[in-house]
């Protein structure tokens, strides 16, 4: 899993040397699976099935700008001066998955935006130290919903986090807040344990819906959100981070 964790870290790092006014998003996209493909990966998103009227998601990245939360399909879409722009990638190796996402900040934006960034990360940094064998992730959660709502700040609610593995998404449910289905069904943070740890967080609203291509999730006030992710697993020793390219 820190293999292919490596080459999503890879990944995450070229196309933010790459984002710039002027870049399509379907090219951020090509240089994903181009990427993939050399060091010998299978890009984990592109083809997953849609809900619905829905098709298959068509590109190896999800990118999603300003509003759209995630799920955002890649296109002819040219990034802009002032946007934020969110990728989540992932990568299958050997059998095994790693998954993870950043929040560019493309040239200047609004102070309130750059805040917006800077704690959506600094709340997986938060959930990363917290980690460790014995505990319980209704902790971890209600100390990140704490965090970034006191920063004025709402945490996505119909989209968490999940167990990761030989498949991307496994059991258990990672919600970056505290609810009462979380107290009654807590998970206990064991060795062996592997998470997909990523906090979504709005400018406004919590509130998101769906887009006409029935993929790409937006905020329901327009507002910009921001959204990182990291593959950690939890060792006898506290939490590794199998998506920081170590």
């Amino acid at each position: 899993m820190r293999k292919a964790g490596r080459i999503v870290r890879l990944v995450l790092d070229r196309l933010g040397d790459m984002i710039a006014p002027g870049i399509t998003t379907e090219e951020l996209d090509a240089e994903a699976e181009r990427l993939c493909g050399d060091h010998g990966g299978k890009c984990l998103f592109k083809g997953v099935p849609g809900r619905g009227r829905a098709g298959p998601f068509p590109g190896a990245i999800c990118v999603s700008v300003n509003d759209e939360v995630v799920h955002g399909i890649p296109s002819p879409r040219p990034v802009c001066q002032g946007d934020i722009v969110s990728v989540d990638f992932g990568v299958e190796l050997d059998g095994w998955c790693g998954d993870a996402a950043e929040t560019y900040i493309v040239a200047s934006v609004p102070d309130e935006v750059s805040h917006l960034v800077e704690v959506t990360r600094n709340s997986l940094a938060l959930a990363v130290a917290m980690c460790g064998p014995g505990l319980t992730w209704s902790g971890v959660a209600e100390a990140m919903q704490g965090y970034i709502e006191s920063e004025g700040l709402s945490v996505v609610r119909e989209f968490v986090g999940h167990g990761i593995g030989s498949e991307m998404h496994e059991d258990p449910k990672v919600p970056n807040f505290v609810s009462p289905e979380l107290r009654r069904r807590d998970i206990r943070l064991e060795p062996g344990l592997v998470l997909a740890v990523e906090p979504m967080v709005n400018l406004g609203s919590a509130d998101v819906k769906c887009g006409p291509d029935g993929w790409t999730v937006v905020t329901c006030d327009s507002q910009a959100s921001a959204h990182f992710e990291h593959t950690i697993a939890i060792t006898p020793d506290g939490a590794t981070v199998l998506t920081d390219g170590s």
